[in-house]
């Protein structure tokens, strides 16, 4: 039975947008498979770990009959990718088998039942509906998702916080050592309300949005979000629990500002971080009047010292950080220049802003060096 008749590049654009959930170790075998829904001419692409499912749907299906089957997704998109890219493929289903035909290429894959494809349940209503352009939603998250936690038993620390209040979105990322926070305009929220959602989610989500001004459909319910833009449906479970106040982390009394060139700074740091180690990741940080110095040292007692000129005119402060954090901010940032307000205590955090963006904050913890 002829499900599918397309060229390769129209068949890899919807598998490879859904192939990126598809766990490589799983304890389901049909978590391998992506479920292939043939409803007419138009066809479904669906891929889900019970965490996150993502659809896509394509019209170049074969008859008007309503068939359904789950294929091994990564085999199936290998195949596609290794095909000469201007011939057309062919996908049938015969006993039980997925064959893959173009031109003198010819593959038999094993199917699954589809009626044993876990999708996920979605609620019937949702509590939160909006939309926002794609560039915005995803500036939100470059601009956040580096302070995620990975794997902390704080599972709750390892997504990002969504704050939906009227006419605003907020997104906030902690791992406990630092906090990320922005916001944009969204309107069309009429209520308040918080929710995690996974990293792997957000992860999956910056992969997939443009830079274009096209529509995402935003609705979140009690323990589900979905996302709808171009095609592509993308469902995730929250994850429970009580994220911290970052209202309390971010500092609203410090005094001491200074603006420094992005890209220099960067360049510093980049060169200090090559004489650190990689359990202790530390540099030193001294500010006097306008001037920043730079130094990282290591158990082989190598040094590295670094001179920044900076528009500096307050007390001497002398303090530690974990140079990757510094470094992730202004790898994901993308202004000319970043704001640092400090405080005259080397316990205090630093406070980095965006000159151009009010709504981003990023706080960094000291630490001993």
């Amino acid at each position: 039975m002829l499900l599918v008749q397309a060229s390769r590049d129209a068949l890899l654009k919807p598998l490879t947008t859904v192939v990126g959930i598809v766990e490589r170790r799983h304890t389901l075998p049909i978590l391998a498979n992506i479920l292939l829904r043939k409803e007419g001419s138009r066809v479904s692409f669906i891929a889900t770990d019970l965490e996150v499912q993502i659809t896509t749907h394509a019209d170049f299906g074969v008859g008007d009959d309503m068939v359904s089957t789950t294929v091994a997704a990564r085999k199936l998109l290998d195949i596609l990718r290794a095909l000469p890219g201007s011939g057309e493929v062919s996908l049938s289903l015969e006993d039980g088998k997925l064959l893959i035909q173009s031109g003198r290429s010819r593959f038999a894959l094993q199917t699954m039942d589809a009626g044993d494809f876990p999708t996920l349940a979605q609620p019937a209503q949702w509590d939160v509906s909006f939309a926002l352009e794609q560039k915005a939603l995803k500036h939100l998250l470059n601009t956040v998702h580096f302070a995620m936690a990975q794997q902390d038993i704080r599972y709750y620390l390892n997504g990002m916080l969504f704050v939906f209040e009227p006419g605003l979105l907020r997104t906030v990322a902690t791992d406990g050592h630092r906090l990320a926070h922005h916001a944009t305009e969204a309107q069309g929220i009429d209520n308040k309300q918080d929710v995690i959602v996974p990293r792997k989610t957000v992860l999956e989500m910056q992969r997939l949005l443009d830079d274009s001004e096209s529509p995402v459909q935003i609705e979140v319910a009690a323990n589900q979000m979905r996302f709808y833009f171009d095609g592509v449906e993308l469902i995730t479970k929250l994850v429970e629990g009580k994220f911290p106040d970052y209202t309390r982390v971010i500092p609203t009394s410090y005094t001491r500002h200074f603006v420094m060139n992005r890209e220099a700074l960067q360049g510093c740091l980049q060169r200090a971080a090559i004489l650190t180690t990689d359990k202790l990741r530390g540099v030193r940080i001294q500010l006097g009047e306008n001037q920043m110095k730079i130094s990282a040292s290591n158990a082989e007692q190598e040094e590295a010292r670094e001179e920044l000129e900076v528009d500096y005119a307050y007390e001497s402060l002398d303090v530690g950080f974990n140079v990757s954090y510094l470094l992730d901010v202004l790898a994901n940032t993308k202004t000319q220049d970043v704001r640092w307000s400090v405080q005259p205590d080397s316990n205090a955090s630093v406070l980095v802003t965006l000159p151009e963006e009010d709504a981003f904050k990023y706080v960094v913890m000291p630490m001993r060096i």
